[in-house]
């Protein structure tokens, strides 16, 4: 497991008590105090009823406020509840540790027995050096490894009531919901004679009532229920759907009924009377803390906006994997980077991704660009987590998915080399000897390509001209060699790490060199094209490719294409805007209200965000597609830009760019603890930001301001043209007065 460089540690010790010095006094508390909160095992917050999977667990806890920052536990690990009631660790007691790290402790006491319960507690050390009470004590239990590192956290039930319930005539009912939601309903019905109620279930309305002809894949049902006068509770007995519940589709527990995405509910013959009360939604999920994250702002469409993106990211966990919402229920791995994006700036949840993630290392999907996603994933679960136990095992075959085996001599890839064998396609994890890479840009393609009456001419591709040698394939290609630099470098493996840092200036430069047009200051879509599209562009721009001088001009391209993209692809659109600082044009097109937009999902009656931007760019797109929520990490990554500055969130790096929007209320959740951030633009053109930073942690802000500004931090001022602040544990206040120009 890696380690907190020395010199992070001291900053983060050093920062956090001159927090706690210069603090006022009302805000000091004694050290001792309070005990450490949120404990946590391999990352789950409750595992008394999940077995863990590892035979050495990694222990996590919250710092208490009053602590500002910890500097050294002890755990205790017990064989029973009377000896951990009497903090006796009979199995581990690590003894007084004097370090800072509250997350990934690994346990290194006498070997856990599989089936076997156990009890542990901690304490810390705070910054005046005393140690804290032991906390309340945690249970888990040791299943059998499978092989796997990850254990999946528990899934949870909502009990939903209707929040619509008419009577209508001839003995019928209408139902809403309120959200579409993986679920089955449960009917308390009382009768006299044996009869049969018809129920409808549906996600779409039409004309007021269930559309029971939807396209694409809207999910609609009609379920007959027998009742009888021996019996008052019903469970309906839904059809399972043969695509989604095949031997490719991700298997549900047992303990699960057959699940439907619905909102509505229409109930027929029904000759006793029922009422709202008689019917719940019984909806499945993930574990789920709903109060980890918050956003508020002046604009009502991007709250909307945010509201939608982040339910749709908790309603999509049904499968305990980040699947293609309903269609077909299997991980796909761009699908799922986004999901794991949006999930971790949601909720303090990383088993689903770190599940998704071994999953994906056996079951590779065909698209090219989607195996250069993989090692994203990684690099994502690593910064948020701080954990190395996934990339020390798969490194070596993460290498095969980076594609670098198809490079040629100047350092670019193409899905056509003759590289590209089927003994290569095994490596990937494929199976089938006939399966082939194929590139893939944006989905959906050109319509005309599907066969579907409903046609645009270029689909979700703003045009792309696939060339073997291409440029967004190899934006990502970059990516994935200064991703995987990084991780030779954790593992000390020096040879690798100048190995990949060669090949990313190499990809770099052929990329600026042989497929950049400098008289029109963009990217071609490939060797042999001069046509541009957004895809080239903001792919190049979120992933470092292009030098500085030229992003002004990138930039500009990008912005003259508009949403010409799918929802997938908005990902990089907003991370390129972001990358080059166009805030006011990124904050118009999250708040767009086109129909290529999130707002016209919100429109058109969706919950959960939909696969495309309306059903007439993808006549069989679905209502529960998680890699629509884009915006649930946006907002927090790029709009606030709250991001780990270190591997596990020890540190964090804050850069707001928010537009025009005049305030707006934020928190973010990381495993150390939740970022909170507040802005308000007074109509005097002041700007006041408010920094909460969790205890233990410590926060790069920077705010764009230049010399003649005026810049109070915590009442003092401060040189203007600062490029970073560094804020320890605590509440922090910095006002920005821009000077008269």
């Amino acid at each position: 497991m890696k380690k907190l460089p020395l010199l992070l540690c001291l900053l983060v010790e050093t920062t956090a008590i001159l927090a706690q010095n210069n603090a006022p006094n009302h805000t000091r508390v004694q050290q001792g105090s309070v005990s450490p909160t949120g404990l946590t095992v391999e990352y789950i917050r409750e595992p008394t009823q999940v077995a863990i999977k590892d035979g050495q667990p990694e222990f996590g806890w919250l710092v208490p406020t009053s602590a500002v920052t910890q500097t050294g536990f002890q755990v205790l690990v017990a064989s029973s509840k009377a000896l951990i009631d009497k903090n006796e660790g009979d199995v581990w007691n690590s003894g007084p540790v004097y370090k800072n790290g509250s997350t990934n402790v690994t346990y290194q006491g006498t070997t856990l027995q599989t089936g076997k319960t156990y009890h542990w507690k901690v304490r810390i050390w705070g910054a005046a050096g005393r140690p804290s009470q032991y906390s309340k004590a945690q249970v888990f239990t040791v299943g059998k490894s499978d092989g796997e590192l990850t254990t999946g956290n528990r899934f949870q039930t909502d009990r939903i009531k209707p929040r619509v319930f008419t009577k209508k005539a001839n003995n019928s009912y209408f139902v809403d919901f309120g959200k579409d939601a993986f679920a089955n309903l449960e009917i308390n019905y009382a009768t006299n004679t044996p009869d049969t109620l018809i129920f409808h279930l549906g996600e779409q309305l039409e004309n007021g009532q269930i559309n029971r002809k939807p396209t694409g894949t809207i999910r609609y049902q009609e379920v007959r229920l027998g009742v009888s006068p021996n019996q008052t509770k019903y469970t309906l007995r839904l059809k399972p759907d043969q695509r989604n519940t095949g031997p490719k589709a991700v298997v549900l527990p047992d303990s699960f009924p057959v699940l439907l995405p619905f909102r509505y509910c229409e109930i027929e013959k029904a000759s006793s009377p029922l009422q709202a009360k008689d019917l719940t939604q019984v909806v499945y999920y993930n574990y789920w803390e709903n109060n980890q994250s918050y956003f508020n702002s002046s604009d009502s469409v991007l709250n909307a906006i945010w509201d939608m993106c982040k339910y749709s990211i908790k309603a999509t966990t049904f499968a305990g994997l980040y699947v293609d919402g309903d269609r077909e229920r299997i991980p796909y791995e761009a699908d799922a980077y986004l999901n794991q994006l949006s999930h971790y700036t949601t909720d303090r949840e990383y088993a689903i991704a770190r599940r998704t993630i071994e999953y994906f290392m056996q079951h590779p999907t065909w698209p090219t660009e989607w195996q250069l996603h993989v090692a994203m994933m990684f690099y994502a679960d690593y910064m948020y987590t701080g954990n190395t136990e996934l990339i020390e095992k798969y490194y070596e075959p993460l290498k095969h998915k980076t594609l670098m085996e198809l490079d040629r001599e100047d350092g670019l890839i193409s899905s056509q080399s003759p590289k590209n064998t089927p003994e290569f396609m095994k490596k990937l994890g494929f199976t089938d000897p006939k399966e082939k890479l194929s590139d893939i840009t944006d989905w959906p393609p050109a319509q005309k390509d599907t066969g579907w009456k409903l046609a645009t001419a270029e689909g979700e591709r703003d045009g792309f001209v696939f060339r073997p040698i291409n440029t967004m394939i190899n934006s990502f290609y970059y990516k994935n060699m200064v991703i995987m630099a990084e991780f030779a470098k954790i593992l000390g493996k020096t040879s690798d790490e100048l190995d990949f840092q060669l090949r990313a200036a190499k990809v770099k430069t052929a990329l600026n060199e042989k497929l950049f047009d400098k008289i029109k200051g963009h990217y071609v879509d490939g060797e042999g094209t001069d046509h541009a599209s957004v895809h080239a562009n903001m792919t190049a721009l979120a992933f470092g490719v292009v030098p500085e001088v030229y992003k002004k001009s990138v930039a500009q391209f990008i912005q003259s294409r508009g949403m010409a993209c799918s929802v997938y692809g908005a990902q990089y659109l907003m991370e390129a805007l972001y990358e080059a600082g166009a805030q006011d044009y990124a904050l118009q097109l999250l708040t767009d209200q086109s129909d290529r937009s999130w707002y016209n999902m919100i429109r058109i009656g969706a919950t959960i965000t939909l696969e495309a931007w309306d059903m007439k760019y993808k006549p069989n797109s679905d209502w529960n597609h998680a890699w629509g929520a884009v915006p649930a990490n946006i907002i927090p990554r790029q709009l606030w830009g709250i991001q780990p500055k270190t591997a596990g969130g020890s540190v964090v790096s804050i850069k707001p760019q928010l537009g025009k929007l005049a305030s707006s209320e934020i928190k973010v959740p990381f495993m150390m603890g939740n970022v909170s951030a507040s802005y308000q633009r007074t109509s005097d053109g002041i700007k006041r930001f408010t920094f909460d930073v969790p205890a233990n942690m410590a926060a790069e802000v920077e705010i764009k301001s230049k010399a003649e500004d005026k810049v109070v931090v915590n009442g003092k001022q401060v040189a203007s043209a600062f490029k970073t602040l560094q804020l320890g544990p605590g509440k922090h206040e910095i006002t920005l007065k821009e000077a008269v120009r």
